[in-house]
């Protein structure tokens, strides 16, 4: 029968839907690439989302993220979220944390619950937790890596994070799973050298310099996300 789905599942055919509606994906940090991520999720038939992030939209974030407008600025983004993944797929399922996700909130979370787990955060010690949240809960994770002062997202791949180069951010990262011998976790990264922001009027709190983004990197980082929780959860 005809339904709003019918394209996606001309690919993935009817079982692959229902393995879809019957997933739950939380989806941590719904920014520039994590809210392309929810974008793509939604409009493949992910049946439960649980959406996390604490931050509010900002005139900044109209230019790359797509739960800004000006019409949505200073409202929660998980609200925002929410909002528009209803306006696509009324029958969606959503559950919204306004939290900052950091070791001392991990506790606020049962990952069991869920078949994939997105992270789109910004800190590395938040990073670090949910990886070891989803390896202690067996749960699949994939991890966006830097996608700030990026100008090429055609050079963005999937890999584990030991076959990581060049990326600050993955460098950390990799250092730090090492030090917690922790192995096979899915990333996304660019071994594009990170261009050097100018200076910013703007300030972020615990951060010393503004990066620099665009409206085509983060999207391409947070749909190439979706894609590989999409194709892993129907392969199951």
């Amino acid at each position: 029968m005809f339904n709003q789905f019918s394209r996606t599942e001309l690919l993935i055919g009817k079982e692959g839907g229902n393995k879809l509606a019957r997933s739950r994906v939380a989806v941590f940090g719904i920014g520039g690439v994590g809210g392309y991520v929810v974008e793509a999720l939604v409009r493949s038939g992910i049946g439960s989302l649980d959406l996390i992030d604490n931050d509010k939209v900002a005139l900044s974030n109209l230019n790359r993220q797509i739960v800004a407008t000006h019409k949505t600025i200073g409202r929660y983004k998980v609200e925002v979220a929410e909002e528009r993944a209803k306006e696509i797929n009324p029958g969606v399922n959503i559950k919204t944390y306004k939290t900052f996700f950091m070791p001392e909130t991990a506790n606020e979370f049962d990952f069991s619950k869920y078949d994939y787990v997105v992270d789109a955060i910004d800190t590395v010690s938040g990073k670090l937790e949910l990886i070891e949240q989803t390896k202690k809960a067996n749960v699949p994770i994939i991890c966006s890596m830097g996608a700030g002062n990026k100008m090429h997202p055609e050079l963005f791949e999937i890999d584990d994070i030991s076959k990581t180069s060049v990326c600050p951010l993955a460098k950390v990262i990799r250092q730090e799973l090492k030090k917690r011998k922790i192995k096979k976790v899915k990333v996304v990264y660019s071994k594009e050298i990170p261009l050097k922001p100018a200076e910013s009027d703007e300030k972020i709190e615990g951060k010393k310099q503004i990066p620099g983004s665009n409206a085509f990197v983060p999207s391409a980082v947070g749909l190439i996300i979706a894609g590989e929780v999409i194709r892993s959860l129907i392969s199951k």
